[in-house]
């Protein structure tokens, strides 16, 4: 008799990873995707550490099925951090053997929804290619909430991930961005580092013709969220600041 594959969950984190303080889960974590991740034992995570803390938080608004202690945590290598996941290269199925076993198991990364501007793409390839059963639960994704915030095109819309940190590459990416952006009505959205976000803000507000419109959005799903959406012209002349060190996505667009 052959064992029964087990089922792969996507599981979002709340976006306050890295914040300075945490909003309560059940105001941004709808109860059954809690309940879903309190009843497993395997995880693929991005970080360990931060997996285990999020699962204490599950644990105090849904008891855990299993203790932390007892939890298998594996951590996706970290050259998968920093290139990516999507486009190949790693294989991921060996992450997967307790679900070819039978057990359910949940994907996680720090922030938001796995693989979704997050590694985990290779992770959840993998589970298809064995025959598993993937299952997205519902909750926070910083890019659609940006979106939505922006004010801009939500019909036709890109994320382009990362742009450079080089100064001068950065100013190019950004000229070539936004004209794609005037060309295509496309919606460009993409995000910094922590301790970056005034740095890049600078090189938008130089950079960006003055009426292309300009979309931040800090601190999703908190209290002191803030999000802002003008064009250039109006941003340099109320001159916002961005704090340095909040979750940040960016969006530009005409």
């Amino acid at each position: 008799m052959s064992t029964p594959v087990g089922r792969l969950y996507l599981v979002p984190a709340p976006l306050d990873f890295g914040c300075a303080h945490q909003s309560p889960l059940e105001e941004s974590m709808p109860l059954q995707t809690l309940r879903i991740a309190a009843s497993l034992q395997h995880w693929v995570c991005e970080n360990a550490k931060s997996t285990r803390a999020y699962l204490k938080r599950v644990g105090e608004v849904v008891p855990l099925h299993t203790p932390i202690q007892a939890q298998t945590l594996q951590e996706l290598p970290r050259e998968v951090h920093k290139k990516g996941d999507h486009q190949g290269g790693f294989d991921a199925r060996p992450l997967l053997a307790a679900a070819m076993q039978g057990h359910a198991m949940g994907l996680v990364s720090e922030a938001g929804m796995p693989a979704v501007a997050d590694p985990g793409a290779s992770v959840v390839r993998a589970a298809h290619q064995l025959g598993l059963h993937v299952v997205p639960l519902v909750g926070p994704a910083s890019l659609l909430l940006a979106l939505a915030a922006s004010g801009l095109n939500g019909q036709n819309f890109a994320f382009v991930g990362y742009v450079p940190s080089d100064p001068t590459e950065r100013a190019q990416s950004v000229k070539s961005l936004e004209a794609l952006a005037l060309k295509t009505q496309q919606t460009q959205l993409f995000i910094e580092t922590p301790y970056r976000n005034q740095a890049l803000l600078a090189t938008l507000l130089q950079t960006l013709q003055p009426s292309t419109r300009l979309a931040t959005s800090s601190g999703l799903t908190l209290s002191d969220g803030v999000n802002l959406s003008a064009d250039v012209k109006t941003w340099r002349q109320r001159g916002w600041v961005l704090n340095n060190a909040t979750p940040t996505v960016f969006a530009i667009g005409p």
